[in-house]
């Protein structure tokens, strides 16, 4: 294995002295040779493997020829459209261009497609026609099967058949993807490779398709949506490796779409091994004179310590792409990587985080996860935390110690996010002092996304109770400490469930606590959520009964202008939602209110914020109305 980065043009792969690449790794993204960019671990896998791989980073897709600057691979293309949906990359929830990306030199929007991997599928066929090509990465592996695309607002069939790819490799592919490699280096036939996990493949007929689930056909897809939920509903109950069945998606009497059971998690093992290949750590020096790749910054010097999650949150695609079963590295591959940038003429003494999709998730929920897999039809933590369930962070904290005490570091943070209902579960509060007393500065960010328990129960996240439990906790041991830190809560508007009622309810509970957030995320339907699912559908695909899904782009912008109802700009969408919910008693003088009269001209008019006025001019009938709603939200 050389080191250096891998090859990016024919010169590099002739200096090499190489006459033909076995594949070509084209991607959306710029060229990062970090272990936080799926394009890396891939390509390093495959060269630790023995084949021989060159990239085409953000290739012109107007230029059939950007696709051909190594000639044909011996064994195929390898397309992703990065480490982000390329929709999501470009567009926010409103739907509006995003002018920055940041996995793009110099944060230049524009360098990718719509639709990426569609698209550099479609190039690559242009010239190649036969030459087999595997597709993977976030954008894939969501939209593996029929999946509803809120960008254009339809239903589209899997990606593997409008990309005229051969095979998906699914999930984090780095088991599929050397079983791909070496069926055919072997001289198998593309169309013959329809057995290995953690792929999805296309066959003419069933007649080698054994233990399946045959899901609703396209036909009947698209004819009602509630067929839709069903069919996504048994994927769900399909994401895991130990107990999932391979699954069929009919589009015509000769064309299935085959989805295999997900590969099995990686041993601690293996996944040291993933993440001590020779990594550069760093984007292409080629990248220097443009300004570098904005994303390396977030990672640079931060760790993986695992992947998956047993959180199961509705709106989050972790599920169908990680799984829910836990992978941890060792803390000696862990230490071992922070020793390579803790002497790094850059660091200035902080790792940034230690962490993966959930933080303080060291090991799997439950012993029999590690045989079995996890329950298809039951959450770990949600309604209540499972009876079976193992709450120990003596793991994560052993790990954090160790990392404190290396040369050069001063302080070790967690960014990627601490599961509170998690961490309230554990009756031994040592991690949660020496979360306070060192890896937080000044503020910790937490995500209860919401406060009122109908939205929440259809979030999958734990009742309010539970984050009220933990802020009283996180209160008292601050003062314990004698430190002066804050919560600042991630809040979601407009998720499905969220009438204007919950809308006014979450945005009295920022009143009382006396904070406005400076960003309020707007549900997004990205592809293969739950969340997602009950936005199209307008169902619960857990119940299969009717969930409330505010679609409307003004009732959306009145329920985030509620969550930052001190913003003058608001004021007309805050009243406009008061009326609508019947809560003007939230309109007047007092401090319970959240808007003030706009005809009041001692106030300029415009309902601007000011300094309560005394409790005697709120009129008998708002307290009353006030007493009324406090009631029902208790």
């Amino acid at each position: 294995m050389e080191k250096g980065f891998l090859p990016i043009c024919r010169q590099d792969m002739e200096e090499r002295g190489w006459k033909q690449l076995d594949f070509v790794y084209v991607t959306g993204d710029a060229y990062v040779d970090h272990p936080s960019f799926g394009h890396a671990i891939i390509t390093r896998i495959l060269e630790a493997n023995g084949y021989k791989v060159g990239i085409i980073s953000q290739p012109d897709w107007k230029d059939k020829d950007s696709i051909a600057i190594y000639g044909e691979p011996r064994l195929g293309f390898l397309v992703s459209g990065g480490n982000m949906d390329s929709m999501v990359n470009h567009y926010s929830v409103s739907k509006k261009r995003r002018q920055n990306d940041a996995f793009t030199p110099g944060g230049v929007m524009g360098k990718r497609p719509d639709y990426a991997t569609v698209v550099y599928c479609n190039l690559i066929r242009q010239t190649y026609k036969k030459t087999p090509i595997i597709i993977g990465g976030i954008e894939a592996s969501l939209r593996r099967m029929a999946h509803y695309d809120y960008w254009s607002n339809k239903l589209k069939r899997s990606i593997l058949l409008d990309s005229g790819a051969d095979i998906i490799s699914y999930g984090m592919g780095e088991r599929s993807i050397v079983e791909i490699a070496e069926a055919l280096d072997s001289g198998m036939a593309v169309e013959d490779i329809t057995y290995i996990d953690g792929t999805v493949c296309k066959v003419k007929s069933l007649d080698s398709v054994y233990d399946a689930i045959l899901l609703e056909s396209w036909d009947e897809l698209k004819e009602d949506k509630l067929n839709y939920a069903r069919s996504f509903y048994k994927q769900y109950c399909n994401t895991d490796p130990f107990s999932g069945k391979r699954l069929v998606e009919p589009y015509s009497d000769h064309l299935y779409v085959v989805q295999n059971p997900p590969a099995k998690p990686l041993s601690q093992s293996e996944m040291d091994r993933v993440y001590s290949l020779p990594y550069m750590r760093t984007y292409h020096p080629s990248y220097e004179e443009l300004g570098g790749v904005p994303a390396i910054e977030e990672v640079k010097y931060s760790l993986i310590s695992n992947r998956g999650c047993f959180g199961g949150c509705s709106f989050c695609a972790l599920t169908f792409h990680q799984g829910r079963i836990i992978q941890t590295r060792s803390h000696e591959s862990l230490i071992s990587e922070a020793k390579q940038f803790i002497w790094d003429k850059d660091f200035k003494g902080y790792i940034h985080d230690v962490g993966g999709p959930t933080a303080n998730f060291r090991a799997p929920a439950c012993e029999k996860q590690l045989t079995k897999g996890a329950c298809p039809n039951k959450q770990c933590l949600f309604p209540q935390p499972c009876k079976n369930m193992k709450v120990d962070h003596k793991d994560y904290l052993k790990l954090l110690r160790k990392l404190r005490e290396l040369p050069n570091v001063k302080k070790v943070f967690i960014r990627s996010g601490i599961r509170f209902d998690y961490l309230i579960a554990d009756k031994d509060d040592t991690f949660f002092q020496e979360l306070c007393e060192h890896h937080v500065s000044g503020q910790l960010k937490v995500a209860p996304e919401h406060v009122a328990d109908p939205v929440l129960q259809m979030m999958g996240k734990p009742e309010n109770s539970v984050y009220q439990a933990f802020t009283k906790k996180y209160k008292q041991i601050n003062e314990k400490l004698g430190k002066k830190q804050f919560l600042v809560p991630y809040l979601m508007s407009s998720h499905p469930g969220s009438t204007m009622k919950e809308a006014v309810q979450l945005a009295e509970y920022l009143r009382d606590l006396g904070y406005m957030p400076e960003q309020v995320q707007d549900f997004y339907p990205t592809p293969s959520t739950i969340s997602t699912c009950m936005y199209y559908t307008e169902v619960d695909p857990r119940t299969m009964k009717p969930v409330y899904v505010p679609k409307n782009p003004h009732e959306k912008a009145m329920q985030r202008a509620l969550i930052q109802y001190r913003n003058p700009k608001n004021y007309d969408l805050v009243l406009e939602a008061l009326k609508k919910a019947d809560r003007m008693d939230l309109v007047g003088f007092d401090k319970h209110c959240l808007i003030r009269p706009r005809q009041d001209k001692r106030f300029g008019g415009q309902g601007q914020q000011r300094k309560a006025e005394p409790q005697k001019n709120v009129s008998k009938k708002k307290k009353a109305i006030r007493n009324v709603h406090k009631k029902k939200a208790k």
